[in-house]
């Protein structure tokens, strides 16, 4: 239970980093673009090897299905409750969807995280390095934007220490509940994952990381996919 509740900290820990770059220093918006790009494209490949790969690998396509289609719903929903209470572009508002993204994204990644600890197999370096290369540039770009629409750094902070929190949460979770959950509910937890991050990512992520860097945003896009599908090789 400790190795899981450290393992999952450290993974966790990416989120303040990238919230904690964004409180340090103000950061142009071409600069935030750049970052989402690049964290997009990393995204891209957690969702095709280290998601629906695994996910199908271990269970079969109709629990990875299910749990895609549940993982898009529940972006999609929650997008829509964050734009109906602070809009998605006024004020504080402002990069909330991200946040929403990083939470809908941390919770079964890091579930899966636990899961496999608590099977015997060790940490997964891929995937514990997927998340890092994902989660600052989500934390990084949803941040810039609260900071700019006039949320407090201590806000900002306090916001991606609960989403932090819960990630860890979901680390010891999976890894108490290991022993009931069979390689069905694991390739679904996946696909929840990989549902999720699809609808955030065509959404939000990419016109966002679009309309900042303008014609430079597809091949840091390119460039982020090429670096975290490489990494998910090591294993």
């Amino acid at each position: 239970m400790l190795t899981a509740l450290l393992w999952g900290a450290l993974a966790a820990s990416s989120l303040l980093v990238g919230a904690a770059l964004a409180a340090v220093r103000p950061w142009r918006p071409a600069l935030v673009g750049t970052v989402l790009a690049f964290g997009a494209g990393a995204l891209i490949s957690g969702v095709a090897y280290d998601l629906a790969e695994e996910g199908l690998r271990q269970s079969g396509a109709l629990p990875v299905a299910v749990g895609i289609t549940v993982g898009a719903l529940s972006f999609y929903l929650a997008n829509r409750a964050v734009g109906r209470l602070g809009g998605r572009d006024r004020g504080s508002g402002a990069g909330l969807p991200l946040a929403v993204g990083a939470l809908l994204d941390g919770i079964p990644e890091q579930a899966v995280l636990g899961i496999g600890l608590a099977s015997g197999d060790g940490v997964s370096i891929a995937l514990l390095v997927a998340i890092f290369i994902s989660n600052v540039p989500e934390a990084v770009g949803s941040s810039a934007d609260m900071l700019t629409g006039g949320r407090s750094r201590r806000g900002v902070l306090a916001l991606w220490a609960a989403v932090g929190l819960v990630c860890v949460a979901a680390t010891v979770a999976g890894f108490s509940l290991a022993d009931v959950a069979g390689p069905q509910l694991s390739g679904g937890i996946d696909g929840f994952a990989a549902g999720a991050l699809l609808v955030m990512l065509v959404d939000e992520m990419v016109p966002e990381a679009r309309s900042k860097t303008g014609t430079w945003a597809g091949l840091v896009t390119v460039l982020g996919f090429s670096l975290a599908a490489g990494l998910s090789q090591l294993t």
